[in-house]
């Protein structure tokens, strides 16, 4: 899947993903207009989403109350590189939620593809094309 980003104006820049549009912006200290998430906090809550999905099938699939299920994630960053060192994700489980079921919503959780996908280190390309009003000689 293609996802194609433009750029409407100021510090906005927009995915097309599918159907969708993802508007993203800095914030005003950044230069930004503060109107949308900021790129970096969306890669973020891509990953305490996917974590979400997972314990909200997990329960759904054993018919487990989802009622006052909470996922809270935090993240330290390295002082270094300003890059975060550690992501924590703590589950608040819903009032009668069965014992039994606590290590598997969490080994459920910890099956989430954002965070597979980033422990895997995939391989990054960028490359550039010609502007398209260039005649190749």
């Amino acid at each position: 899947m293609d996802i194609e980003v433009t750029f409407p104006g100021g510090k906005r820049v927009d995915a097309k993903v599918g159907e969708f549009v993802v508007q993203t912006d800095q914030p005003v200290e950044l230069g930004g207009a503060g109107s949308a998430i900021a790129p970096f906090e969306l890669f973020l809550a891509s990953l305490a989403t996917c974590a979400g999905i997972y314990a909200l099938g997990f329960c759904q699939a054993r018919k487990l109350p989802t009622e006052g299920l909470k996922l809270t994630q935090r993240y330290a960053l390295d002082a270094e590189t300003k890059l975060p060192a550690k992501v924590s994700i703590t589950l608040q489980l819903p009032d009668g939620f069965p014992e039994m079921y606590r290590g598997a919503i969490v080994r459920a959780v910890e099956g989430c593809k954002v965070k597979k996908t980033v422990l895997s280190q995939p391989v990054f390309e960028v490359s550039a094309l010609p502007p398209r009003d260039v005649v190749a000689a």
